[in-house]
Order: C-alpha cells, then sequence, then structure tokens
C-alpha cells in the first residue's frame, strides 16, 4: 500500500514503520551503518535535531521525553507524537518555518520535506544494524531519489551526507537510495 501523500498522513506511516524497528532492536549499542554511531544513535540523531530545527524556525518547542540514554523506544515514541500531534492540528496549516538556508517554507511542507524523509532514509540505519526488514517504501524512496540526485553537489558539500557509494544500475531502490546518502547497502553489523 502506497504511503499517503499528505504531511499528516506520510509522517504517521512512516514514524509507525521506525516505531516498529525501534521496539524490534535488541541491542541499542550494537554498531549501526552510519561511521561512529551505535544503534540508539540513530534514535538521538531524530530526537535531537529536529525539536532545534523547529524551535529556531518557528518558535515551538516539542515536549521532552524520557533520555536516550535510558529509554530510546520511549525517547522516540514521544517525539513522533508530538510531531504527529503538531502535524494534526489545523492550526498548524497557516504556520510557516523561516530559515535562512530554506527561506520561509510552510511547516506542514518543512516538516515532511526536512525532518520526515530522514526519519524514512534513516529506518533503513535502525533497520540494518538491529537485523530487521530494511526495504524502504519504493515509491517515496524513488521520489527522494529523483529529488536528491538533481542537487548531489550541494547535498554533498553540505556535510550532511557521506561519499556516495556506488551501487549496480540494476539494484533496487532501497540501495540506490542509501548508497546516494553515503550508506553502503551491503553493510551488516560485525559479528
Amino acid at each position: 500500500m502506497p504511503l499517503p501523500t499528505d504531511p499528516a498522513g506520510r509522517h504517521r506511516a512512516i514514524a509507525e514503520t521506525f516505531t516498529e524497528r525501534a521496539r524490534g532492536v535488541s541491542d541499542w549499542n550494537a554498531p549501526a551503518p552510519v561511521e561512529g554511531w551505535a544503534t540508539r544513535d540513530v534514535v538521538r540523531h531524530l530526537v535531537e535535531w529536529f525539536p532545534a530545527f523547529l524551535k529556531g524556525g518557528t518558535g515551538i518547542e516539542l515536549p521532552a521525553g524520557p533520555s536516550v540514554e535510558e529509554d530510546p523506544v520511549g525517547a522516540w515514541t514521544t517525539h513522533a507524537d508530538a510531531v504527529q500531534a503538531l502535524l494534526d492540528d489545523p492550526e498548524t496549516e497557516a504556520k510557516v518555518l523561516s530559515n535562512p538556508h530554506t527561506g520561509d517554507v510552510p511547516l506542514p511542507q518543512a516538516i515532511d520535506q526536512f525532518y520526515t524523509a530522514d526519519v524514512f532514509m534513516h529506518t533503513w540505519d535502525l533497520a540494518r544494524s538491529s537485523g530487521q526488514p530494511d526495504r524502504l517504501d519504493s515509491d517515496f524512496a524513488n521520489q527522494l531519489f529523483g529529488g536528491m540526485e538533481q542537487f548531489d553537489e550541494m547535498l554533498r558539500s553540505s556535510g550532511q551526507y557521506g561519499p556516495r557509494v556506488p551501487v549496480p544500475e540494476t539494484a533496487d531502490i532501497t540501495d540506490k537510495l542509501v548508497g546516494f546518502i553515503g550508506r553502503d547497502p551491503s553493510w551488516t553489523p560485525p559479528a
């Protein structure tokens, strides 16, 4: 079933998948596909960067949850629920996120474009580091890959993505997308 295309619906679906993977993690200290990260750092990244970005661009503060060190699943679900509540609030439609790098963007679109897409891609990291199913929704992965590929040089220079990892032309879209953002699609946790 394809992902919804509205920001609230897409976030709900992507966050639910991430939550399922988080609940399936048995070792939060296991290495993750991002160099220097443990599995818990995937959650830490998402629950730390977005609240600061949101507050800086809108003044909106998300409620704090438990610490990622003590309760990664609780930290994630508190955060994801707060983002979903924001997207479900009809007043959010009229809000704008202002950022010197992005300009003024309607808040639902900003969340969808910058944050929900990040959750989607990091779902692969969490799944791969914990040995769970890691294939991403192919339609949305294609959409992201096509959009990002045209800004390859700019994205690389931002420091947010590692060097592109080459994949065979016949690779599936999940492998193409994770290779594009600097992950080795054949990465597996050390035994």
